[in-house]
């Protein structure tokens, strides 16, 4: 089930579960349902909009959760993709890192492009090209082994925060592609500890802000953590 957190004649806001794509590629072979092809279903104008994508306005990495958006007409979705082009709406996400993060606050501001290491991966450089990328993130809590963040895109790169986190030395625990290979997850965590919190974006019935509740698999990760159980 996707829980609808919001909706209105333009706008439709969903928590993403984890292990979901957004939507499946043109031409692509996969099969495995996606979540805007199950959303078409109950709001079949979101095909209108766009048969394939069905109006995501955005995407969320297949194993993070949070906060999603669909533009339920092509004039809002331009609309929308607009606010997102020009830095104009605010994002918030939730991580768990590796290892206490020595600084309260900070920005990563790297060029970022694809790694001719592995193809899967994106790069963070200082320079040699690319396209920048800005994160800011803060700390919400220490761990003796981890810190719990809040993480601010500035930019919409591909893997932007798991790269950017990594970069500095703190990938997101449960990340299997972007962590270092010395590093343990905490126990029950089953995927890579990255929520969409929050965005703040202006709509046609003006400023929104719209939030997703952290899902149960990271609350129960962050009790154990509290109680010294890892």
């Amino acid at each position: 089930m996707i829980e609808a957190v919001y909706k209105d004649k333009y706008v439709l806001a969903v928590n993403k579960p984890p292990g979901m794509v957004v939507f499946n590629e043109q031409n692509s072979p996969s099969k495995e349902k996606s979540v805007a092809s199950i959303l078409s279903s109950s709001f079949p104008e979101l095909k209108e909009v766009d048969r394939v994508r069905c109006g995501a306005v955005h995407r969320l990495d297949k194993d993070t959760s949070g906060i999603l958006l669909f533009a339920r007409d092509k004039a809002t979705l331009s609309s929308l993709q607009k606010e997102l082009l020009e830095q104009n709406a605010k994002k918030r996400y939730i991580a768990l890192v590796f290892k206490p993060v020595k600084k309260n606050c900070g920005e990563i501001r790297t060029f970022m492009k694809r790694s001719p290491k592995d193809r899967r991966k994106q790069g963070s450089y200082t320079e040699g090209g690319g396209r920048e990328a800005v994160t800011i993130f803060r700390v919400l809590k220490t761990f003796s082994n981890y810190s719990l963040l809040e993480v601010f895109p500035r930019t919409g790169r591909k893997h932007q925060i798991r790269c950017h986190l990594s970069y500095i030395g703190h990938p997101v625990a449960g990340d299997k592609l972007y962590r270092f290979k010395d590093q343990t997850d905490p126990k029950e965590l089953e995927r890579q500890f990255l929520h969409a919190k929050s965005i703040e974006i202006k709509t046609p019935l003006g400023k929104k802000k719209l939030h997703a509740k952290l899902p149960t698999d990271l609350k129960k990760i962050i009790q154990n953590l509290k109680k010294n159980v890892y």
